[in-house]
């Protein structure tokens, strides 16, 4: 008794999930199947394939994106985190967005990003 490709997908298509689900568990059993899983490789050029996982950031760039309406004040904890002068630290704020920290920790990030926003700046973590 033959029956075509046809007809099965017939079939399975007007089977419930719980009849399905009833039937591939049924041929597994008669024919001794087990659903190992396969080794599967990626296709080159795959995006992520052989990318290693995220990895966790450690260290920061804090940007100055504006100084708001207190620019003195902006100047003032700019020259306090930078140690620039106030010519320097003048030019970093007037040139905002500008980076005013690179590659520091989170929790240095986050300090000086607190203390910028206190006076009414806009900073960006990256």
């Amino acid at each position: 008794m033959a029956v075509n490709q046809e007809e099965l997908l017939e079939t399975f298509g007007n089977m419930t999930v719980i009849e399905l689900s009833e039937f591939v568990e049924a041929f597994k059993t008669r024919f001794n199947v087990t659903a190992a899983a396969a080794p599967v490789m990626a296709a080159p050029g795959v995006a992520g394939a052989d990318e290693p996982a995220a990895e966790e950031q450690f260290e920061f760039d804090v940007v100055l994106e504006s100084f708001g309406s207190k620019k003195i004040q902006v100047i003032k904890v700019i020259r306090q985190i930078t140690s620039l002068g106030l010519k320097e630290a003048k030019e970093l704020v007037d040139k905002a967005p500008s980076p005013v920290r690179e590659a520091v920790g989170k929790d240095e990030a986050e300090e000086i990003k607190s203390k910028l926003e206190e006076v009414g700046a806009t900073v960006v973590v990256k």
